[in-house]
């Protein structure tokens, strides 16, 4: 018997867990490539046997790349970069060697030059069985057991991508990257295969958003536990607060949630980690770090046992003040 009691415990345990309230804030992340940060003109040339239209998407994602509504970079436009290509009797395919980055970069005032060279995309079949069933009679009661022919397909892109600082003519960042898909057709399915052009043209979508990515700060999104049962011997009145306070938090009305919490937190003799924690949601998703610093530490010293939404909110808050510094720093470049 008590052998079943346990289980039944941890079965709950684990149901309830799973159903704590949960909200999604945002937060930004700064550029993986710090050094980029600091050239925000920049140029993005044509890249070598580029079929796919690599170089464009690239150029397309970091113009219209914003954080708080302001432009992170400023493109030199293609029709200025041709004209001073053309007067240097250079092609755009043929801008590979840093000298001649440099000069095209200080003749048309960008900082920096994105340039790269894209291989070509790749595919390969494999074919194998899968097993199919259908019934044998009209009443099902035995099942006849068949295979059918399938293929799988992976085709796959890499592009080798640099970017040249023109000032100190020396690279920022260069590397190789690559993406692949897989996709699996039988002889009884009713859609086809996708065609190798038409997946690559995706595939250089998804490696354009990941070198974006790498140069520049963006938002990242994540959700945060809110604890929504009291700690201590609350009132009616308390409860009510904290009832109160989860909803205009879930409802993003983060000064109105504030206010009920700190009147909770007055009325608790400043004693509930629940309404500090809360609170510190609240100023973090406000974008106060510091101050949700303060709410967490306190509710963190009030906790008598560890609780896991305060632990991870402890170290979380701390690693993204950190973030925020650098933030900071490179959007002020």
């Amino acid at each position: 018997m008590q052998k079943y009691l346990f289980s039944f415990t941890l079965v709950l345990s684990m149901f309830l867990s799973g159903c704590a309230t949960h909200v999604k804030l945002k937060a930004i992340q700064p550029a993986e490539i710090d050094r980029a940060t600091t050239t925000k003109n920049i140029a993005v040339v044509a890249f070598k046997h580029d079929r796919v239209g690599l170089s464009s998407k690239i150029e397309s994602n970091l113009a219209r790349h914003r954080i708080d509504n302001r432009t992170f970079f400023t493109i030199v436009s293609r029709s200025d970069l041709n004209q001073v290509l053309k007067e240097q009797k250079l092609q755009n395919s043929g801008l590979v060697e840093t000298k001649d980055i440099v000069e095209v970069g200080e003749l048309i005032g960008a900082q920096a030059i994105i340039s790269g060279n894209v291989g070509k995309a790749s595919s390969s079949d494999s074919r194998f069985y899968e097993t199919r069933s259908r019934c044998a009679d009209k009443k099902c009661k035995e099942l006849y057991y068949y295979k059918v022919g399938c293929t799988k397909r992976i085709i796959s892109l890499s592009a080798e991508i640099k970017m040249v600082d023109v000032t100190k003519g020396d690279i920022i960042y260069a590397d190789n990257m690559s993406r692949s898909a897989t996709y699996k057709h039988c002889r009884d399915d009713s859609r086809a295969l996708p065609s190798k052009e038409t997946v690559a043209q995706d595939l250089a979508s998804t490696i354009a958003n990941s070198f974006t990515y790498k140069l520049t700060p963006h938002y990242r999104y994540f959700n945060v536990e809110l604890l929504e049962k009291p700690d201590l011997d609350y009132t009616d009145a308390q409860e009510d607060l904290l009832e109160n306070a989860l909803k205009y938090i879930e409802h993003t009305r983060y000064d109105k949630a504030a206010q009920l919490l700190i009147s909770l937190i007055d009325s608790t003799d400043q004693q509930s980690y629940v309404a500090f924690y809360n609170l510190g949601v609240v100023k973090e998703a406000q974008g106060d770090y510091e101050k949700a610093k303060i709410y967490y530490e306190k509710s963190d010293s009030l906790t008598l046992e560890p609780i896991e939404a305060v632990n991870v909110a402890y170290l979380r808050i701390n690693r993204m003040i950190d973030e925020h510094h650098i933030i900071t720093q490179q959007m002020s470049r």
